[in-house]
């Protein structure tokens, strides 16, 4: 399915060029892979597939700061947020708020920012080359945030996310050289990006559905399986604040398992569990 030409830009909007270099540029970089590669910069770049996107986006971003489905102390909630960052899908500000947009707004073809109903291309990426105050301007996004926005460190971390980057590309290099950042930083980007994005785009066309909800969500195993159970969709549309999203004992749900052993550590409290159903 590809995005209704009509449909696609934002209205008013124009395509933000910044955000096509950034993103042609990091997938460019990716592609210098095969001449990097090592089996200790692959498992570099797996390990930190999993690190800032299971614990840091699925766990931090979405789980714990969207829809605060558990608690953790202040320190580990900021460790956890700071991880997050790492994982150059922007502040935590922008990325909570453009979330919260979508559950307030699901499939709206105006006011959900990756609404599935434009077209598979502008749910998963082509949302993000186009001008839109609502999703990138701080002062329009930050009403949808307002808790982190009264926070002091998540000010600064929205504000800095990209300079977490230098740190880890330094810590790389000192630790494998060229092919550790390749996969570290790229690599793992790109591959992490698109994970990612597929929630947005192909879990909300393929799949299938546990509960009527009134937007098209999917439950969609391969899809929950490279993003560490969120593909669990449908179930999470229905219940957004739950912290589980695989519901049976086959719905793989990895960074349910990392809330667990926060659990067991005794740093997750007051966990939202599903209903009975």
């Amino acid at each position: 399915m590809v995005a209704n030409p009509s449909k696609t830009p934002v209205k008013g909007g124009n395509l933000s060029w910044t955000n096509v270099i950034f993103f042609s540029v990091v997938h460019i970089l990716a592609l210098l892979a095969p001449w990097f590669f090592s089996w200790s910069a692959l498992g570099t770049a797996i390990f930190l597939h999993w690190l800032l996107g299971s614990i840091g986006i699925c766990l931090g971003y979405h789980r714990l700061l969207t829809h605060r489905s558990f608690q953790v102390p202040k320190p580990v909630e900021y460790a956890i947020a700071t991880i997050g960052a790492l994982a150059l899908q922007g502040g935590p500000i922008f990325w909570v708020a453009g979330h919260r947009r979508h559950h307030l707004h699901t499939e709206d073809i105006d006011k959900d920012p990756y609404s599935a109903k434009r077209g598979f291309w502008w749910s998963h990426m082509l949302w993000l080359f186009y001008d839109d105050s609502e999703s990138f301007d701080y002062q329009s996004y930050k009403r949808f945030a307002p808790d982190l926005d009264r926070d002091g460190y998540y000010r600064w971390l929205n504000q800095h996310f990209l300079w977490l980057q230098l740190p880890l590309g330094i810590g790389l290099y000192l630790l494998g050289g060229w092919s550790f950042v390749i996969y570290g930083m790229f690599v793992r980007a790109v591959c992490l990006w698109h994970s990612t994005w597929l929630i947005n785009s192909a879990t909300h066309m393929y799949g299938y559905r546990r509960f009527d909800c009134e937007d098209n969500s999917r439950n969609l195993w391969w899809a929950a399986l490279l993003t560490y159970g969120e593909g669990w969709h449908n179930n999470h549309h229905a219940y957004p604040n739950v912290a589980k999203a695989g519901w049976q004992w086959w719905e793989l749900d990895m960074t349910w398992w990392a809330i667990r052993g926060l659990e067991k550590l005794g740093l997750a409290k007051k966990i939202i569990l599903p209903p009975t159903v």
